[in-house]
């Protein structure tokens, strides 16, 4: 699932979303039952970010201690705003440990207004479309798949030292081929290709076979500064992508959890 703007912007009547890290999943249910509204996300970001602006970073490591015992949602919600770089990352005992982002007044009025209406964009599609949020991994989801389903599936990129909630190695990324390969519908697969540094592998190793489509990215997200740079990302599909050629934008964006929503940016074939 990830952040759920490809499936929140497709807006489609019946989506399956799934992800490992029980936090973004339990988030997202709870805005479909109704527990978490945009007027109670207003309220505990007016109330939590005030405290902030006053106590400051401590009370950042107040609301991750409290969340890493109660794993309340508003929490994450208010953990993923307010910590570095937008990061969302856990330690080995599954604990977030994202450091602040050293913005005590982060919960400025427009910020606050800017999330609670992307919570209420959410909460008015989940009232109208059939979604269904999982905590499970890709292969139960993949099982789940029929041959009019289209699969998208957005893991970890493999060898990019990252580790959201579980890790993800070269198993996982042929676990996850062996298994797109085999179903009998469609699937849409998002990874990187290149960097100025190196070649993604797995591209020839595992995903050659099926049709490649290839865009540049620059990341705003990273750790460091020297982790933000500008990468080749691919589209990987078992089925013919040539009609959806469109020009690409000169103007390209990062998304994150609860951000606007994307205009649709287009892609060009590897050749």
């Amino acid at each position: 699932m990830g952040t759920g703007v490809v499936a929140f912007n497709l807006a489609l009547n019946h989506a399956l979303l799934c992800d490992t890290n029980p936090h973004l999943i339990n988030f997202y249910k709870s805005v479909a039952a109704g527990d978490i509204t945009p007027e109670i996300v207003r309220d505990f970001l007016e109330r939590e970010g005030a405290t902030l602006s006053e106590e400051g970073e401590s009370h950042y490591y107040k609301i991750r201690e409290r969340f890493n015992k109660a794993h309340n949602p508003l929490d994450f919600l208010f953990l993923n705003r307010a910590g570095f770089n937008g990061m969302i990352r856990f330690n080995r005992r599954g604990e977030l440990n994202i450091p602040f982002c050293r913005k005590p007044r982060r919960f400025a009025q427009a910020y606050v207004t800017k999330i609670v209406n992307q919570v209420s964009h959410v909460s008015r599609l989940l009232r109208t479309k059939d979604f269904t949020f999982k905590c499970q991994g890709f292969g139960k989801a993949i099982a789940e798949g029929r041959s009019t389903d289209i699969i998208y599936c957005d893991p970890p990129y493999i060898d990019r030292h990252v580790d959201y909630y579980n890790g993800w190695g070269s198993d996982h990324e042929k676990a996850l081929y062996k298994a797109l390969s085999d179903i009998p519908g469609k699937f849409i697969l998002s990874t990187w290709h290149h960097n100025e540094y190196r070649k993604n592998e797995y591209i020839d190793s595992l995903w050659g076979e099926f049709n490649i489509l290839t865009r540049e990215h620059f990341y705003h997200v990273g750790g460091s500064e020297k982790n933000r740079n500008p990468m080749v990302e691919v589209i990987v599909t078992n089925y013919d992508t040539s009609v959806y050629e469109y020009r690409e934008q000169e103007r390209q964006e990062q998304l994150m959890l609860l951000e606007r929503q994307a205009s649709y940016s287009a892609y060009t074939r590897c050749t």
